[in-house]
């Protein structure tokens, strides 16, 4: 990795407060509300994975469907709040780590469209691991390229964010080498490459086991705050 103009223990300093911000949740941690939350969202995953590939007659299927139906119902008398806000965000305006990240559409475990992936800091590398199920395939019997490259943002937009300067996606480049496998151990490497002004240069790579299937190079631009708090105060009015 390049020298990015920071000393060794500045990069620590922000490599440890990246890596606090990923750590697992333990369930004492967990109030019960939101433990019960990531528990529905584990059995709507469960609902999603059986239903893309299921083969149960129409009167099962109708059973299903009217039940879903009545549970709708019920939610729709419930308030909605915010959602999730993704890692630029949470990298450049702290909170709690549940609520910045457990409805993520990849990494948030009471989201049930996420598969959800796994995010450690390794030396200087940031690693997503993951098992893609049926209701993200492509080709057949391989992951969908929109998921690859959607888990190379979340993965690389970490490795970013250890320059000390995180920012959003500018461009996202990805080179599929071999079809990547469903129902398969997969494991994303990003790396900080170099820091260039405002713009924050990364490289990664997705492994099936000892296998590159995909590699990707994002370049990720340095927002300022008050834009940031913006962005967030239109949203949320």
């Amino acid at each position: 990795m390049s020298d990015h103009g920071f000393s060794d223990e500045e990069r620590e300093r922000v490599k440890e407060a990246v890596h606090e911000r990923w750590q697992e949740i333990q369930p004492g941690e967990l109030s019960s509300r939101h433990t019960e939350q990531r528990r529905l969202a584990t059995e709507m995953r469960s609902v999603i994975d059986h239903l893309v590939a299921t083969q149960a007659p129409e009167e099962a299927l109708r059973y299903a469907a009217d039940a879903l139906a009545r549970l709708a119902v019920e939610f729709d008398i419930y308030p909605r709040g915010r959602t999730y806000e993704g890692f630029a965000e949470a990298a450049n305006a702290g909170g709690d780590l549940a609520a910045l990240f457990d409805h993520s559409p990849l990494i948030g475990k009471a989201n049930p469209l996420a598969p959800p992936i796994e995010i450690s800091i390794e030396d200087d590398r940031v690693v997503g691991r993951v098992t893609f199920g049926a209701a993200y395939e492509g080709p057949p019997g391989c992951v969908h390229g929109g998921y690859l490259a959607a888990t190379f943002d979340e993965v690389l937009g970490g490795a970013q964010s250890l320059g000390g300067r995180p920012g959003m996606t500018g461009t996202l480049t990805v080179r599929y080498r071999v079809p990547t496998p469903l129902h398969t151990p997969l494991r994303f490497e990003g790396e900080l490459d170099r820091v260039e002004g405002r713009k924050n240069f990364t490289v990664g790579r997705c492994y099936a086991g000892d296998v590159v299937t995909a590699e990707a190079e994002g370049i990720f631009i340095a927002v300022d705050l008050a834009k940031m708090e913006a962005l967030k105060a239109a949203r949320d009015g």
